[in-house]
């Protein structure tokens, strides 16, 4: 027996070290860790199983029976973070390039499924140089099966994707199709034809970076949901966000003691808004004092940052916050922001995060930019992930709510629970001069008359009250006091049951 003992240690030693020593190296020296080495930062200690360490392919094809190394490119198992349940694979870089073959897809598939049948989420490490080629359809078959279980999980488990190196061809969807996706600066990359394919075909020189870096899709495609600057930091910040995220779409949300309490009044934030209405402010400072402890992870920070998506607390329970940021843009809703802002209302409603909405948006944005890209299409994405959700919402109008914008922004009539208005608010159809400058035309010319017809149109429609009147707004609230409104509302709605009618799923507007 301790013969045998041996040998199974040797074969896991074997196993452990990947494609060898000095890939292993080569590793390292791009400022890369390996795949065990990210797994035993993103878990808790000693928290891994893994699974198919010995699994080899079954290729022998192009001198392919030649080269066989245990584990197939991809290690996979599970393990805990902050003690809870998740299901992880890593693609091993060091092993074929972490390409994808069928068993490696096989490996992976294990994972997904027993992640969906035990309700936990799924993370997967990306650093793989796309399909072994060797395999062919065998290995775009494997794709398939990874995807075909990505859609089945979406809405029932979290699935995130960590892109920390090449990622490329058909390794590109499956990331796509998971809720969110983060990259390493400088060392990661995505696209579905590389830089050599590109120049061939259309004639364009351009490197990896430009390409598919974390530069081009945390600022510019909205592929990527963040990216931090190395491997340590976003495996660490991947498992900070874990901790915000419930495990399924019916275990409710993590609740963490929180020392901050709840009733707490923030008398700073009655001077938040300046007094010159086109004068702009950081609506991160209103995030920051609403949330537990002032935590808050920012989903998609450096894209569309006119409009604020993030995941926090109050009273210890997650709760997802959408807030238009009037420091870019004066708030405004254009194409990306609607974009933005919908994904993320649409996931928090998939698992039933209550949303709170802080809403100061002067409108759409015009212009034939955003109408050719079109910016009807893209806002009634965010007007229909709203009216679809039924996860409790609960909306702080602070300074502008005009237009369109307004109803598209959590409205009461979107079927909103709890809609509060600071005594700022400014609810109308438009501003009060471009408002005068249609209803009156003929004064315009007269500075007098426009200026007084001005004032009235401030007084009767730029304020909360016409909107309180008519039970658009459920009370006019002291802003000094929204974290603790906010917090009893969430208290009084944690029982909330709303259900859509029965379909088979919506067409939304894509």
């Amino acid at each position: 027996m301790t013969t045998i003992i041996e040998q199974l240690e040797q074969r896991r030693e074997e196993a452990r070290i990947g494609g060898g020593q000095k890939r292993i190296d080569n590793q390292h020296a791009k400022g890369k860790l390996t795949a065990r080495e990210r797994l035993e930062v993103l878990l808790d200690p000693d928290s891994f199983e893994e699974y198919g360490m010995f699994v080899e392919h079954r290729c022998i094809e192009f001198g392919m029976d030649k080269q066989k190394m245990p584990g197939d490119g991809v290690v996979t198992g599970w393990g805990t973070i902050n003690g809870r349940l998740v299901y992880v694979f890593a693609k091993d870089f060091t092993v074929f390039g972490g390409s994808l073959s069928e068993e490696h897809a096989n490996k992976i598939n294990k994972i997904q499924d027993m992640a969906l049948k035990n309700r936990a989420p799924i993370i997967g490490l990306y650093d793989s140089g796309g399909a072994r080629i060797q395999e062919g359809v065998a290995a775009l078959g494997g794709y398939a099966e990874v995807f075909q279980r990505n859609a089945i999980a979406s809405g029932v488990i979290p699935q995130i994707s960590v892109i920390m190196g090449p990622c490329a061809g058909g390794d590109v969807y499956s990331p796509a199709l998971t809720d969110f996706i983060f990259m390493v600066k400088d060392t990661s990359y995505m696209f579905v034809t590389g830089p050599d394919v590109v120049k061939t075909v259309t004639n364009e020189e351009v490197s990896a970076e430009e390409l598919g870096g974390a530069s081009i899709h945390a600022v510019k495609s909205s592929i990527a949901d963040g990216a931090f600057e190395n491997d340590i930091e976003t495996l660490l910040q991947i498992r900070r966000l874990m901790n915000f995220l419930p495990s399924n779409n019916t275990s409710g949300v993590p609740t963490i003691s929180t020392f901050d309490d709840v009733t707490r009044i923030e008398k700073s934030l009655d001077t938040l808004i300046p007094d010159n209405a086109n004068k702009p402010y950081d609506m991160k400072e209103l995030v920051e004092k609403i949330v537990d402890e002032g935590d808050f992870f920012e989903i998609a920070p450096t894209f569309a940052r006119n409009i604020i998506t993030a995941f926090g607390r109050v009273d210890g329970r997650t709760v997802g916050i959408v807030a238009n940021q009037p420091m870019v843009l004066a708030g405004v809703l254009d194409s990306d922001a609607s974009r933005k802002a919908a994904r993320f209302v649409r996931f928090c409603d998939c698992f039933d995060i209550p949303i709170i909405t802080l809403v100061d948006v002067p409108g759409f944005l015009p212009g034939t930019a955003q109408e050719h890209g079109g910016l009807i299409k893209h806002g009634a994405k965010l007007l229909y992930a709203y009216s679809e959700a039924t996860a409790p919402k609960i909306t702080v109008i602070t300074r502008k709510a005009y237009g369109g914008a307004y109803d598209v922004m959590a409205s009461k009539h979107l079927r909103g629970d709890v809609n509060y208005a600071w005594p700022t608010a400014e609810i109308a159809v438009m501003g009060a001069k471009g408002a005068v400058e249609i209803i009156f035309r003929k004064d315009i010319g007269d500075e007098a008359k426009i200026a007084e017809h001005t004032k009235n149109y401030e007084d009767r429609f730029c304020s909360p009250f016409v909107a309180a009147e008519r039970g658009y707004i459920d009370e006019v609230i002291k802003p000094q006091s929204t974290r603790r409104r906010i917090a009893r509302a969430l208290d009084m709605l944690k029982n909330k049951q709303l259900e859509n009618p029965w379909k088979k799923h919506d067409n939304m507007p894509l």
